[in-house]
């Protein structure tokens, strides 16, 4: 009899309760414990880290930007084309930045978003991999009993047999394109068991399997097997437009930025003209004051419109200061440095013609957010396919073959074993299973319908605007270029009217007030024709953005970057490469090519000569030297430009 086992366990139980409750009270709560915690306590406060604990991020060390206070001392000069602005911008795009008015801001598109797309087709064509599966498992079984035992002294005793096995099984199951899963599967149970009672002792049982289960309503057919990996293809491609859409606007903020810098010098010059001829006005006032041929009331008058002329120039100079450092935002390059960023592409002056079906007929065909409609509409296609064949029943086709065999020892220990095929069985049938309304399956199908509604009203509204939106585009270049036209006539007939104004002045001393109003008017007509230029040029980069051209037009494409990663079966990363990013090339020289600043394109030079003194260099001065130039020149892109522009 084993009288000691009662106490025993009562010894045992009472152990592993000791150890548990010292577990529990060694446990603390210090949040930097909390790996080692075999029990995690609940957390009853908020707790945030001080800014100092985060990982550090360095801000990259430039120098202070300039400022109307304080501009660059003796700047260097950086002939900039605008090929060359485009190239930098393409260069340093690796998250795709937008222009947004005065400054540029991340798109949130990076170049790694299609290769992150692509790798969910990988994970939805893991389903139709083959799989492994192997167990293998050494068991000990030593279960008590009660039996009746006459030498016993209470008639009872409790005994058992101990019985070690060793349970083995490895199969190979590969799910195919219609839904059907076919399978191998080999198991053996060899066991040795205490007793001398058993015909084989130790015995192995063993079989092998072969199995087929086919779908035949729900889960079947090729088209809602394969519909996850068309939604992920339809998603990288997505991913890959909405890139192309980001760069494309890239491209076309870039020369934005430009040619606004373009307008921005042009504006600067035209008002520091004004002062300097402000200030002569002042200088010839003084003297003739000296001589008694002018009052403290002329002399206050000059002072005044001079003190006018200098805030426009600040703010002059100070929106070309913005948009330098706009451009140098969206270059991806820091907002200051010691070269002056110098325009020498100059706008194009011509007119081009534009044709209107072309453009519609490009949008259409071209324009990615469009292109990214129609895939949401395939997508809504393949769910509603997916929500349609869940609606049936599930109605398998089972078949199974199975070999069995048993081999061990007999008493007198002697092998003993059946025959190969000797004992097999088989089964075939069908099984059924469905919930009664399939009310969650039809609610989804009817959710999917309305999507793909919704998705294709989207679609006709998206070519909707689209056609407004290049309406909008079509009408403005037009403006623009027939504002340039007329404030080019109004610039060159404000410097005849201030020439005469001058002359009459010198002559006859008529009011100042009619030569102040003559300079302001070229002026206002010299920094309106520089801006309605540059609006055309901007508006024709515009029309290639929102036909989705582009790229095209300037010469730019993507290439495929990969990196190395682990392959199957964990093999080096040197042996497998993968898509990484779709980097956009350098575009194409596009643009004519000066050895002047951009601004010379509208005869930039003094309204009237001073007295002997030149416009020196300083903040507000357009500088010089040259790079390329503007509209397509050279083989015509794919898919073609669109005609003028």
């Amino acid at each position: 009899m084993r009288t000691g086992l009662p106490s025993l366990t009562s010894v045992t139980i009472r152990t592993l309760l000791t150890a548990a409750t010292l577990i529990l009270a060694v446990a603390a709560p210090a949040p930097s414990q909390e790996i080692a915690r075999p029990i995690f306590p609940e957390q009853r406060r908020i707790e945030v880290r001080p800014p100092t604990a985060m990982p550090r991020a360095y801000l990259p060390r430039v120098a202070p930007p300039p400022t109307v206070s304080a501009p660059r001392v003796e700047p260097q000069r950086w002939n900039l084309s605008l090929d060359d602005a485009i190239r930098t911008a393409l260069a340093n795009s690796e998250v795709v930045r937008v222009l947004a008015g005065s400054t540029a801001a991340s798109s949130g598109r990076t170049l790694y978003d299609p290769a992150v797309s692509n790798t969910q087709i990988d994970q939805a064509r893991g389903r139709f991999d083959p799989r492994l599966d192997v167990q293998n498992h050494f068991n000990r079984t030593h279960l008590p009993g009660a039996e009746f035992d006459a030498g016993a002294p209470s008639g009872v005793r409790i005994d058992g047999d101990r019985t070690l096995d060793y349970n083995v099984s490895a199969g190979v199951a590969k799910t195919g394109t219609t839904g059907g899963t076919a399978g191998v599967t080999a198991y053996a149970n060899p066991a040795h068991t205490g007793t001398n009672a058993l015909p084989l002792n130790p015995r192995t049982r063993s079989s092998l399997e072969l199995s087929f289960t086919q779908p035949l309503l729900r889960g079947g057919g090729r088209g809602a097997n394969l519909a996850p990996i068309e939604l992920a293809r339809i998603d990288t491609e997505r991913s890959f437009y909405q890139l192309k859409d980001s760069v494309g606007e890239l491209v076309r903020g870039t020369i934005d930025a430009y040619w606004q810098l373009v307008a921005a010098r042009t504006e600067a010059w035209a008002r520091w003209q004004q002062v300097e001829q402000g200030k002569e006005a002042l200088r010839r006032t003084e003297a003739r004051q000296a001589v008694g041929l002018a009052d403290d009331l002329d002399a206050a008058e000059h002072r005044s419109v001079l003190a006018n002329f200098e805030a426009g120039r600040i703010t002059a100079a100070t929106n070309l200061l913005q948009r330098e450092a706009a451009l140098r935002n969206i270059l991806g390059l820091p907002p200051s440095g010691p070269a002056e960023i110098v325009p020498v592409s100059p706008p194009t002056t011509e007119r081009r013609q534009i044709d209107w079906n072309d453009l519609v007929g490009l949008a259409e065909t071209y324009r990615p957010d469009l292109i990214e409609l129609k895939l949401v509409v395939e997508a809504g296609e393949q769910r509603l396919l997916t929500a349609r064949n869940n609606t049936l029943p599930q109605v398998d086709a089972v078949a199974a073959y199975r070999f069995n065999s048993l081999e061990g020892r007999t008493p007198d220990r002697s092998p003993l074993s059946t025959g190969p095929g000797e004992f097999t069985g088989w089964q075939l049938g069908v099984t059924l299973s469905v919930p009664l309304g399939t009310r969650q399956d039809r609610a989804v199908l009817r959710q999917e319908e309305l999507l793909l509604m919704r998705d294709r009203a989207n679609l006709q509204e998206g070519l909707h605007q689209a056609v407004h939106t290049l309406a909008t585009t079509y009408r403005s270049q037009a403006q623009f270029y027939e504002q340039y036209e007329a404030f080019k006539r109004a610039r060159g007939a404000a410097r005849t009217l201030l020439e005469g104004q001058a002359g009459k002045r010198r002559a006859e001393g008529t009011p100042y007030v009619n030569y102040r109003l003559a300079l302001s008017d070229w002026g206002n007509a010299a920094s309106a024709e520089s801006r309605a230029l540059t609006q055309y040029n901007t508006e024709l980069a515009t029309l290639q953005q929102q036909t989705g051209t582009i790229l095209e037009a300037h010469g730019i494409q993507f290439v495929e970057e990969r990196y190395g990663s682990i392959g199957p079966l964990g093999r080096p990363a040197a042996n497998r490469c993968y898509p990484m990013g779709r980097r956009p090339t350098a575009n194409a020289d596009r643009y004519k090519t000066t050895n002047e600043p951009a601004e010379k394109v509208f005869g930039v030079g003094e309204p009237l000569p001073l007295s002997g003194q030149r416009t020196p260099r300083g903040g507000n001065a357009p500088p010089s030297t040259g790079a390329p130039g503007f509209l397509p020149r050279g083989p015509g892109p794919i898919p073609p430009p669109l005609p003028g522009l």
